[in-house]
């Protein structure tokens, strides 16, 4: 794939997923924007592995569940590249992946799955709203958001955060309807457990070992896995692909 000339916006890629995609899009040539929120020093790493793998990047500290975050950090990215060809989502409230200390739906609050839906859908929505302006300039642009395969299979019943992607599912799709006319696709990825990660590093060998079992490629995935799918949906490859859910887990969930 060659995104050179492309620009490219990754929220919550100062570590982890949103990092390897940052990582990613960079060796293709791309200009990115490594959005973080309090980790300046994993966001100057992200940017510098992205300018050695050969690409332009940019570290750009924002909240994109503030609307004026969201507008501001569009705005910088922009002014920096001069457009944005591809927003990647994968900025979301932090979650501590834990079967045994979470909590169970009776011990919940609303409180809860509204932090989740900020984090998810709200980030998502004020970054389309800021985006898309400069993306109908072109007729043209790929928006990935990213979610969860709890949302089809809740090994372990995560009930605020799964909730929350589901959501952002749905709002994928109903944005690649009415985006699709336009020329502007927008699909979701969906990972399974991706270890290392700041969110799961609470997860438990049995648990890690269980899911391994469960899974036809036999094994967990690394964020680098995760950056192939979010690539192939920015690129012209996909061109003909909007509205749609890939789940990389290796397999534990297949529709």
């Amino acid at each position: 794939m060659n995104f050179s000339g492309k620009s490219v916006l990754v929220t919550g890629a100062g570590r982890g997923i949103g990092s390897a995609i940052a990582q990613a899009f960079a060796r293709e040539g791309a200009n990115v924007g490594v959005n973080y929120l309090t980790n300046a020093e994993t966001a100057a790493a992200t940017v510098a592995a992205c300018e050695t793998n050969g690409g332009v990047a940019l570290a750009i500290c924002s909240d994109v569940t503030n609307k004026d975050g969201a507008t501001n950090l569009v705005s910088e990215t922009i002014e920096a590249f001069g457009k944005i060809d591809v927003l990647v989502n994968n900025a979301f409230r932090p979650y501590e992946f834990d079967p045994e200390r979470r909590k169970l739906h009776w011990d919940l609050d609303w409180q809860d799955y509204q932090s989740q839906f900020e984090g998810a859908v709200q980030a998502a929505h004020n970054m389309v709203q800021a985006a898309v302006p400069n993306m109908l300039t072109r007729a043209n642009g790929s928006i990935i958001n990213i979610a969860t395969d709890l949302i089809a299979r809740p090994v372990v019943p995560y009930h605020d955060y799964a909730t929350a992607k589901a959501a952002l599912v749905g709002f994928t799709r109903t944005l690649a309807a009415e985006l699709g006319p336009l020329g502007i696709r927008v699909n979701t990825v969906a990972p399974g457990l991706v270890y290392p990660t700041k969110a799961s590093e609470r997860v438990r060998e049995n648990i890690k070992e269980d899911i391994i079992s469960a899974t036809p490629l036999r094994r967990i995935a690394k964020p680098e896995d995760i950056a192939g799918p979010v690539l192939f949906l920015a690129s012209p490859w996909s061109a003909f692909i909007t509205g749609q859910t890939i789940y990389v887990d290796g397999g534990l969930v297949m529709e």
